[in-house]
């Protein structure tokens, strides 16, 4: 077979290194890719729909995975089915739940599936009108695709005005914002759950942990991920019985109602709260960096769990029974202004843990930083103690200049 994983993050990287070691693939290429990509297939420059069309098509591509959401907003999927080539993902309808917020919530309120209350607006006037009537914090989220920053909690009326302000008018995340949901804050804490759909029915991994927060102790501004866990050290059975019944069971009712069957992944944000288990948004793909501690436990093969999903199969995940530590080493300044080109070193003293590229691109016989998140170490252990020292004193070994990482990831 003949692959194409689209994305150039830590979690094509996690997908190419779960799959590399399958005779059945006799070659993978990535679009954009990075250091690790580079070495277990081939790195190719291509950014637009009609360009990765075209390349699978002249490479006899047998199977393209998409990681990052924006291809599958754009319509990859329905404009690669038009030549029969197949790709693990929704059609561009049914991205837009992760696509537009505004749709998503519609879609959870139709469907009674558990989420926060909130309210759709389109006017600049009417957003700020009714912010001035509610209860504070306040979360006003940004509709459109903003590379996961676009989410406000609000402390007070002076916040949620600038930041609707910064959003309709300032346009900072350029037309994402133009549209907004102002929704309840829910007080708690959040886990995700990533689900492989069949077409019909859907099927989930286990609960993971994403460290948003920049700094030690959840401090600083919103990122993509500084690090996740696995299992979710906070997600109780119980957690998830509410979870099955509240939002896993009417997500799959809707998606049959509003004819939305697809072959791919859909991720459950949740906030857990006193209350139960609320959902907070879908993703349509691999979550970044959950999938990096995911492919650690799982025992699956991969290539086996995606085809039996393309064919309408049932499958049954397996995962290993340890925990699993990501931890993200990030660009000095991110996720606000970074600066790259800076050697990496180190990669050779790592003994206990698996090094991801995550923004790192390789020059000449150096790999040198390339984005905001650079690079991730992964490691398992039996309990999350034993990951997590893993995963330290490897950190430990790799430098560049101005990096930085937390040093609380998996003490909850």
């Amino acid at each position: 077979m003949r692959i194409l994983i689209i994305g150039e993050g830590g979690r094509e990287s996690a997908l190419a290194a779960k799959l590399q070691n399958d005779s059945r693939i006799s070659k993978m290429f990535f679009a954009n890719g990075n250091a690790t990509t580079d070495v277990i297939g081939k790195n190719v420059h291509l950014s637009e729909i009609k360009e990765l069309r075209d390349f699978a098509i002249k490479e006899k591509i047998d199977l393209t995975i998409v990681g990052p959401e924006a291809p599958l907003v754009a319509g990859i999927k329905d404009e690669f089915k038009k030549h029969d080539l197949k790709v693990f993902g929704p059609t561009q309808k049914v991205a837009s739940l992760e696509g537009s917020k505004a749709f998503s919530k519609k879609f959870m309120q139709t469907y009674d599936i558990k989420t926060a209350k909130a309210v759709v607006f389109d006017s600049y006037n009417e957003a700020k009108e009714y912010v001035q009537t509610q209860q504070y914090p306040l979360v006003i989220k940004a509709s459109g695709l903003a590379g996961g920053k676009g989410v406000v909690i609000c402390d007070n009326l002076e916040e949620a005005e600038a930041t609707i302000h910064d959003f309709m008018i300032r346009r900072i995340y350029g037309d994402a914002g133009i549209r907004l949901v102002i929704e309840e804050y829910l007080q708690g804490f959040e886990a995700s759950i990533i689900a492989f759909s069949n077409g019909e029915k859907l099927f989930p991994c286990v609960a993971a942990k994403d460290y948003k927060k920049a700094g030690n102790g959840d401090t600083g501004p919103n990122t993509g991920g500084m690090g996740s866990v696995a299992p979710s050290p906070e997600f109780t059975q119980e957690h998830y019985a509410d979870f099955e019944k509240n939002i896993l069971e009417p997500t799959v009712k809707g998606l049959k109602a509003e004819g939305f069957g697809f072959k791919g992944i859909i991720f459950f944000g949740l906030m857990v709260t006193k209350n139960g288990a609320y959902l907070l948004e879908y993703n349509m793909r691999f979550g970044d960096p959950e999938t990096q501690v995911l492919m650690a436990l799982m025992e699956n093969n991969l290539l086996d769990v995606i085809q039996d999903c393309m064919e309408g199969k049932d499958i049954e995940l397996k995962f290993k029974d340890e925990k699993a530590v990501c931890l993200v080493m990030c660009s000095g300044g991110y996720p606000r202004n970074i600066e790259i080109g800076f050697e990496i070193t180190g990669e050779d003293k790592l003994k206990h843990s698996k090094l991801l590229y995550a923004g790192a691109v390789t020059k000449g016989d150096k790999v040198v930083s390339n984005g905001g998140r650079v690079l991730n170490i992964v490691a398992t252990g039996a309990t999350y103690e034993d990951a997590r020292k893993k995963v330290y004193e490897d950190a430990g070994h790799v430098h560049f200049d101005y990096g930085f990482y937390r040093e609380d990831i998996g003490k909850f």
